[in-house]
């Protein structure tokens, strides 16, 4: 694969609570081995909630480690923290929350790399904003903006650091171009998405899981996709008329200008998502040995 750009893809990879025990294993092999690693490639962040937050939206958290843990484990790799409080269905009393404020006081007041919040709320934005200003955010894929005047209109908020669209949109390159430079910089695009590219129900499925967190008994989304039952498979991700691929990313998205790529996954195990960080960062020879690294360690239980 050559690299026909000169600038680099950053990831934003999925599990900031949820994987820990993954990442803390893979980092090392980052920082002492970047012969592993595709030179176009750096880890720019890793995202997640933990459990039992109620301002979390696109995925119900379920990481339960310690937020000091994971932030001194970013904080040493020099990787920004991003907090997915991206629920769509915050009122005013939801703002009060004290495990979701005591998580942004931790995370907009540590020293080095800037940490993010990915957010859908503008009510919860504003609340943010002003009281943890050492925070930047990310406008999330929850918003399903299929729409492109809608998510060009979106990057040009000066609110939001990034800006995730739809991943139906990952593929209208001619549109896409006419972004300026500066729009382009905050565009993060979703690789690899599995649910069906003609979903209807889309925004319905995410308010599903915000009322979730939000601790309503609320009625379970039925995906009405006709594969919905095989759950996710990264091989049929692979075969979305969204997916991006590394050759995409190299040979498509670089050049164009754009560097930001999101890896969902964080709703899934640690053994998929270490397959997504060897297919999206190792070197094809290199990813046995990274494999076998993980799996070999001890530590872990990845299944």
């Amino acid at each position: 694969m050559e690299n026909k750009a000169q600038n680099k893809a950053y990831f934003h990879l999925p599990g900031l609570f949820e994987f820990y025990d993954l990442y803390s294993v893979f980092l090392p092999l980052y920082r002492k081995h970047r012969e592993y690693f595709y030179d176009w490639c750096e880890i720019a962040s890793v995202y997640g909630a933990p459990a039992d937050c109620i301002w979390g939206g696109g995925r119900a958290g379920f990481g339960e480690c310690e937020a000091e843990d994971v932030l001194a484990l970013m904080s040493e790799y020099g990787i920004s923290s991003r907090l997915t409080f991206s629920n769509s269905l915050i009122e005013s009393e939801h703002l009060t929350d004290r495990k979701c404020n005591s998580l942004c006081e931790l995370f907009a007041g540590s020293k080095g790399v800037r940490n993010g919040v990915i957010i859908y709320s503008d009510l919860l934005l504003e609340h943010i904003k002003k009281n943890y200003p050492g925070l930047y955010f990310v406008s999330s894929t929850t918003k399903v903006q299929t729409d492109f005047r809608k998510f060009v209109k979106e990057t040009d908020r000066s609110d939001f650091k990034y800006v995730v669209p739809d991943f139906r949109l990952n593929k209208l390159y001619d549109k896409l171009d006419t972004l300026s430079q500066a729009q382009k910089d905050k565009v993060e695009f979703l690789c690899n998405e599995c649910c069906s590219f003609y979903c209807k129900d889309r925004k319905a499925c995410y308010e599903t899981v915000s009322r979730k967190n939000l601790g309503e008994n609320c009625p379970e989304h039925i995906c009405t996709a006709p594969d919905a039952k095989d759950g996710y498979r990264f091989s049929k991700a692979m075969n979305n008329p969204g997916f991006i691929s590394t050759d995409d990313i190299v040979n498509t998205y670089l050049p164009l200008g754009f560097s930001n790529f999101k890896i969902e996954g964080r709703g899934l195990g640690s053994a998929v998502n270490l397959e997504f960080l060897l297919y999206y960062l190792i070197k094809p020879e290199y990813q046995l040995t990274v494999r076998e690294e993980i799996y070999l360690d001890s530590m872990l239980d990845l299944f």
